[in-house]
């Protein structure tokens, strides 16, 4: 039978093992290789200061001045306290106390500072750098600093333009792949169409799309499926609304030459809406293909044999990278047109109507957010602008001998003089 001394160190032993153990243990932070090394390392020093400490080497020693007699520790690798106490140990003893806790705090700051993840986007553009290509991405950088991106810290953007060169899109798709994106950026048709047949994984936001369910791209706007979501521009409701401008700004409208591009599948589907509008207008058409730029020549050589007097640029990147050349053969032949950008009238077009572009890219920062924190294209609804420009440039009008209708400049959102 145990006594009393020896149960209460049984009970204390079960009490410790019990209880307090797992409570240490749940707190025990995990040993690493470099902690486990400066581990030893303080072991090995806490038992030279013991060591020294009992023969006095480290607290003053003790020293017999009458009989000059030291007393030493007994360690192998220390023969008295006065070897221990000279300069040169003492700093060996300094540089392995500094080494014992650069080995065990330099772990723990690495761990208490997490290593962020870059996201990496990739952008894909046909119009130019240097025109409308810039003011988009600029854009586009403006609304991810606003939600806390910033390049070179949490953000990497992978950017390539095809300098409106649409024959360049799938060569520099597949370098945009070979980055590893967490997400892609485009607009237009013939860009968004490269990208989906590159990847169904990877998400798609489209900063601008005409109508992606009838491209076929979205099954509807609010559940669009696959790997695509992002912001329709609907071209094929702006077409007639485009046109009905135009006819009021200019009385004399009978004739429209349309300039389009039959390598964008959305352009097939803006012209329906042409042939519809012209009718309920009164208005007659003709279609003027423009594949390249080096078909314009021969475009406009057609508008003015065709006796056209008017003209009408649908959405296209292609013809929006080549706007200096296509508004120096308006210039020329001198006829009023409508433009779907405002870049056109900037640069001195007479007028436009539709969608703040630059601000589609904007809130394309919005579409890109999300998916890095989680959401599916799929489940993000396609969002459709809610404000609409009217931009007239008066100085054209003026060289062309127009003067538009005060109807028309009371629904203008800028005049330009």
């Amino acid at each position: 039978m145990l006594g009393r001394g020896h149960q209460r160190t049984a009970r204390d032993r079960h009490r410790l093992a019990g209880r307090h153990r797992p409570t240490r243990e749940l707190h025990r932070p995990p040993v690493t290789s470099a902690r486990f090394a400066g581990m030893t390392l303080l072991a090995a020093l806490k038992a030279f200061y013991l060591e020294h400490r009992r023969c006095g080497d480290l607290d003053g020693g003790v020293e017999d001045d009458r009989v000059g007699v030291t007393r030493t520790c007994g360690a192998q690798w220390c023969a008295s306290w006065r070897s221990a106490r000279l300069p040169g140990s003492m700093r060996l003893i300094g540089l392995a106390v500094a080494l014992a806790v650069s080995l065990i705090l330099a772990p723990l700051a690495t761990e208490a500072q997490p290593t962020g993840k870059k996201a990496r986007i990739g952008v894909l553009l046909l119009p130019p750098r240097a025109e409308a290509g810039g003011t988009y991405i600029q854009a586009l950088r403006e609304g991810l600093h606003e939600l806390g991106y910033v390049e070179g810290q949490n953000l990497l953007l992978e950017i390539r333009w095809a300098e409106g060169r649409p024959e360049l899109l799938p060569g520099l798709a597949a370098e945009l792949l070979s980055t590893g994106p967490d997400v892609l950026v485009t607009s237009g048709s013939e860009s968004i169409l490269t990208l989906k047949r590159a990847t169904d994984v990877i998400p798609i936001i489209m900063a601008t799309v005409m109508d992606p369910v009838a491209l076929g791209i979205a099954a509807s706007l609010a559940k669009p499926g696959g790997n695509l979501t992002g912001l329709a521009i609907l071209s094929l409701e702006l077409t007639s609304k485009r046109l009905q401008l135009l006819k009021e700004a200019v009385p004399r409208l009978s004739r429209v030459a349309v300039l389009w591009n039959p390598a964008n599948p959305g352009n097939v589907l803006v012209l329906r809406e042409v042939e519809t509008a012209s009718q309920t207008l009164g208005l007659r058409w003709q279609g003027v293909a423009v594949r390249r730029p080096g078909e314009l020549a021969s475009a406009f050589e057609a508008i003015v044999s065709a006796q056209s007097n008017g003209i009408l640029a649908i959405e296209d990147s292609m013809l929006l990278s080549y706007r200096s050349r296509i508004l120096e053969s308006v210039a020329r032949i001198r006829l009023p047109a409508m433009y779907a950008f405002r870049q056109f009238v900037d640069a001195g077009g007479l007028m436009s109507y539709g969608p703040n572009i630059p601000d589609s890219f904007r809130r394309a920062a919005v579409y890109i957010d999300k998916i890095l924190k989680g959401a599916k294209p799929a489940d993000l609804p396609i969002e459709q602008p809610t404000k609409f420009e009217l931009v007239i440039n008066l100085k054209t009008a003026r060289a062309l001998g127009l003067t538009i209708p005060p109807s028309v400049l009371g629904r203008a959102d800028q005049v330009i003089e």
